[in-house]
């Protein structure tokens, strides 16, 4: 059911809200409003854990340009990480402005749901490079970039663990265990899997055809290998202090004190804070070891973004919505009631964001990572390989076999 905002100005308060700077020649507000003028209907598509904010941002949208319009907006909640698969159901009927993740950015402008930015060169200049590279499609710019907060690093209660111990995975698993606790990660998705292989030279990306991916992970050549990887994986996921749980499953060990770190993203930085008080603490990923040697572990980098349907009915005022709930205040609004880092550059730079713990950590693991490009074919497989590794299904000596199946699946047409 869609949550409606709704913000009807009476002549009466527009009159008063004009009074204190209207000039001695300008006419009445009745007398200014053509006899055609009509209400403007919009859609807005943004997170459930946004709709507070979200809220916020449109009813002062709606005072900005009372003066100009009488507004309907709708606001209906729906996942960034599925809004691609929801809009292509129906384009003319999706939403107007709609929250989701960079990755889809590229399948939607082949489907034609999103038009150039207009005013491209301005959000350009006030965006991080990164974040405005994650909005473009061959250099041209096709959303607003929203957050720059996108992606993963550590969590950890400093009550366990020293600056030291946090730079190495296995470290940290010892200790764990000693105290019967837990790290936790999630590897049902192959957005965190792939902190294994990222820094290993083995590859794993998207092809010209923007459609299929290459993958290299069950790679037999250099110094680490694809069944280097999977023997690693294997050793964690037999560690008595390690447990792959999903978000949920991590804010509830956090809470209940049996997960002491985890890798996870900002979205629970204010969670994580108020259950570890003085404890919590953030950094970048550690290294585990691989091979013989420590690897730093990788991460994807994410960015969400703000779109407008190119089949909106209200695209002029679409575009205005949009680029209003990605400006500079509300980035900073979203940043202190929703703990996510700006795009905006200036956002970025405040006070306030450069004190956080969750953005440092991210800023300070941006180094080992990158913008995710995948093709839909490699969550599946990568789900079902860590399946296999984490019942322990496989044996050492089937992991090649198993590395190959993946991946054959992974760059299939």
């Amino acid at each position: 059911m869609k949550k409606k905002e709704h913000l009807f100005i009476p002549a009466l308060l527009c009159a008063a809200l004009l009074s204190g700077c209207q000039n001695k020649n300008q006419t009445s507000v009745e007398e200014t409003q053509t006899p055609d003028e009509k209400t403007v209907n919009l859609t807005v598509w943004g997170a459930e854990e946004d709709e507070e904010l979200l809220s916020q941002i449109i009813n002062e949208f709606q005072k900005k340009y009372q003066n100009e319009a009488d507004f309907e907006i709708s606001y209906m909640p729906q996942s960034e990480s599925h809004c691609m698969d929801a809009l292509m159901e129906d384009l003319e009927q999706g939403a107007d402005v709609f929250a989701f993740a960079d990755d889809q950015l590229n399948t939607l402008v082949a489907a034609g749901a999103l038009e150039p930015i207009e005013s491209a060169e301005t959000i350009k200049e006030a965006n991080l490079n990164e974040a405005v590279l994650a909005a473009s499609v061959n250099d041209t710019l096709y959303a607003y970039p929203l957050t720059a907060d996108n992606g993963y690093f550590l969590y950890y209660n400093q009550n366990y663990f020293s600056e030291q111990d946090v730079a190495s995975f296995d470290q940290m698993l010892n200790i764990a265990a000693a105290q019967n606790k837990k790290i936790s990660m999630e590897w049902s998705s192959g957005w965190y899997v792939y902190s294994f292989f990222g820094n290993t030279g083995l590859t794993v990306g998207l092809n010209d055809d923007g459609i299929t991916n290459y993958c290299t992970w069950n790679g037999t050549e250099g110094s680490v290998k694809g069944i280097d990887v999977a023997k690693s994986m294997l050793g964690i996921a037999n560690h008595p202090g390690f447990i792959s749980t999903d978000d949920a499953g991590f804010l509830e060990g956090v809470k209940n004190g049996t997960i002491i770190a985890g890798v996870n993203g900002v979205w629970n930085a204010l969670a994580v804070e108020e259950a570890w008080g003085s404890g919590y603490k953030a950094t970048k990923l550690p290294s585990y070891n691989c091979a013989g040697q420590q690897i730093q572990m990788a991460s994807f980098s994410g960015y969400k973004l703000i779109g407008t349907n190119a089949y909106s009915k209200e695209k002029e005022w679409a575009k205005k919505l949009a680029e209003w709930i990605a400006n500079e205040e509300n980035q900073k609004l979203r940043f202190l009631l929703r703990g996510q880092g700006p795009s905006n550059k200036n956002a970025a730079a405040s006070k306030e964001v450069q004190s956080s713990p969750a953005i440092a950590a991210l800023l300070e693991q941006s180094e080992y990572s990158c913008l995710q490009r995948i093709g839909g074919n490699f969550w599946d497989p990568v789900s079902e390989f860590t399946s296999d590794i984490l019942n322990k299904t496989v044996p050492e000596h089937k992991l090649q076999d198993r590395l190959d199946k993946m991946v054959e699946k992974i760059v299939a047409p």
